[in-house]
């Protein structure tokens, strides 16, 4: 029902920044929690920040805290994953997803989205 689709990877070298973005569809977008997560070859998709419908103070992986930053803007339709201080242990293809019906107990697991974009892919490398 919800369409979401990223932007903004590419070929960083480590201790550079980028910035993600995922445009949504949809006259209720306000109403969907929203969530970045990445998978790298070979290793499970795993969370990296997730944000409420209503906005609030987004959630982070232990890994991301302090270095990532999510916002959302409703007005827009849109989802940003600011990365600041990337290693190359961050290369992985990112996915924004988006759920109509989540608590907050499960806010880190993939299978409480039922939205996925088709991925953007960071790659960290010198």
């Amino acid at each position: 029902q919800v369409q979401l689709v990223e932007s903004g990877g590419g070929l960083v070298p480590p201790g550079e920044s980028l910035r993600l973005s995922c445009q949504a569809s949809g006259q209720a977008f306000r109403t969907y929690s929203m969530g970045w997560f990445r998978q790298a070859p070979g290793k499970e998709r795993e969370f990296v920040a997730g944000i409420k419908g209503n906005g609030g103070r987004p959630i982070y992986a232990d890994s991301t805290e302090g270095r990532f930053t999510m916002s959302r803007d409703n007005a827009k339709n849109t989802v940003d994953l600011k990365m600041n201080s990337l290693k190359t242990g961050d290369t992985a293809v990112y996915y924004c997803a988006a759920s109509n019906r989540l608590i907050t107990s499960t806010q880190r697991r993939a299978s409480a989205y039922h939205y996925w974009g088709r991925g953007t892919q960071v790659t960290v490398s010198s």
